[in-house]
């Protein structure tokens, strides 16, 4: 396993995100064992990944469509960053649009391995388009009130699950 994959695993972690390893070849399956009954997708996430899930591709869904507590969110990302665990959406295909990550109760992305870099300077770089609208996630929603109590889920999602695609 690569440097910055392990070190991405190893601080998405960190945040409470459950991070696993796959091939492309197993990828459809361990995405079959995370997802719920209900499957959102964004225009884009192709259709090897979900073969045999009953999905639901977003079409200007409300917020009270994904607000379900069955469901789950599937995509894709621009870039992921080892230093800080962090995975950064653009909306570009299979991505989807700010609300399917921010609403569900669960979000599943993946990320393969060639799309981690070092640090937040070289994720700049690496994205296709740096003038998009981004979304930066690290980890589950989460915060804490003043005696640092931490709540998961008041403001996204509660679950966060990455898997990681090593690249051949």
């Amino acid at each position: 396993m690569s440097e910055l994959l392990h070190r991405f695993a190893e601080r998405a972690g960190d945040y409470r995100a459950d991070v696993r390893l796959c091939s492309q070849a197993e990828l459809p399956g361990v995405l079959s064992g995370l997802l719920g009954k209900e499957v959102v997708l964004p225009q884009g996430v192709p259709p090897e990944w979900v073969a045999g899930l009953a999905t639901i591709v977003d079409d200007g869904l409300s917020p009270a469509d994904l607000d379900r507590p069955q469901l789950s969110v599937l995509t894709g990302c621009a870039v992921a960053i080892a230093q800080t665990g962090t995975l950064v959406l653009d909306g570009g295909p299979g991505q989807g649009r700010r609300l399917l990550t921010l609403v569900p109760d669960h979000h599943v992305c993946v990320v393969f391995a060639h799309q981690i870099v070092a640090d937040v300077p070289d994720m700049f770089t690496a994205l296709p388009d740096p003038t998009r609208p981004l979304t930066m996630i690290s980890g589950p929603s989460a915060t804490s009130d003043i005696e640092l109590n931490r709540v998961e889920g008041v403001h996204g999602p509660r679950r966060l699950d990455i898997v990681c695609v090593i690249d051949k």
